[in-house]
């Protein structure tokens, strides 16, 4: 497995691909909500199994003081294998590279245990995003 930032198209449209699967076609998130106009100024990262197959993805935003991480998602098929520990890693490692040290996330209340094991807190009322209670959650790193 191999998780990096997008570099090309290709691997920009495997990122889609696997945020569609996940968000539209599993969550019913309308495609209009999931692909939007910040997509042009982030920075995605990909996930690929070992053999060369899309099945992780998200993207990051820097916004004020801190790192914004948005779109974590890995296929169904393959989660419980720490690969979604794996993307946050390297975000929180881009993140620290370009010089913030606060990282920030709206995560879907059912995954806040997940992102509280990697050292975040609710810092926020539950809220509803694309029909799912999310909460905000933030982590100095």
């Amino acid at each position: 497995m191999e998780i990096f930032i997008v570099q090309n198209e290709q691997q920009l449209q495997d990122a889609y691909t696997i945020r569609k699967k996940v968000f539209v076609e599993e969550q019913k998130v309308p495609l209009s909500i999931e692909l939007d106009e910040h997509d042009k100024h982030a920075t995605h990262f990909i996930c690929y199994d070992s053999n060369h197959k899309p099945v992780g993805a998200s993207r990051l935003r820097f916004i004020d003081n801190y790192g914004k991480l948005e779109r974590i998602c890995v296929d169904k098929n393959v989660r419980g294998k720490s690969i979604g520990k794996k993307i946050m890693e390297i975000m929180e490692a881009e993140i620290m590279h370009q010089g913030y040290h606060r990282a920030v996330l709206n995560a879907q209340t059912h995954a806040t245990a997940f992102y509280e094991k990697l050292g975040y807190e609710v810092i926020s009322d539950e809220f509803m995003d694309a029909g799912i209670p999310h909460v905000t959650m933030k982590k100095t790193l």
